[in-house]
């Protein structure tokens, strides 16, 4: 099963994502509203980067509250790691953990077309197996 395949079964097509001059207070507000852990960030309408909870956590533990005025552009994790739609869930899976990441963009000719966490690619691995396995039952029944 590939990336293209886990976007289309996501509900909701809207990518949240956030300007790169955006403070990284306006784009926190944001993740907390939307209840998201990271979003990709623009530059123009390229992403620049990624910004999530964990940006946020070594920023403001080295700088204090003060850093929460600071542009994501400064504080973003940069350059992203990206995918395409093309690519299976086990190589995407593997990337995350020897990257030690937990969100990817997904580009499609140099444009962002989606964007995964790691829980939407294990849960999609997870249906899988459970399918095949009813496939299997249903097979050893009728045999």
């Amino acid at each position: 099963m590939d990336i293209a395949r886990v976007m289309a079964g996501k509900s909701g097509s809207e990518i949240v994502t956030c300007d790169i001059a955006m403070t990284m207070r306006a784009a926190l507000d944001m993740l907390a509203t939307r209840r998201i852990g990271a979003m990709p960030v623009m530059d123009g309408g390229r992403v620049a980067g990624i910004f999530s909870e964990r940006d946020v956590i070594y920023c403001l533990q080295v700088e204090g509250e003060a850093s929460l005025a600071k542009p994501v552009g400064e504080v973003m994790t940069a350059p992203p790691i990206t995918v395409t739609p093309s690519m299976r869930i086990d190589e995407a899976l593997e990337l995350m953990t020897r990257r030690r990441i937990r969100h990817l963009p997904v580009m499609q000719d140099e444009a962002l077309c989606g964007f995964v966490s790691i829980g939407d690619l294990v849960k999609a691995q997870i249906d899988g197996l459970a399918q095949e396995a009813e496939v299997m039952r249903a097979y050893i029944q009728t045999a």
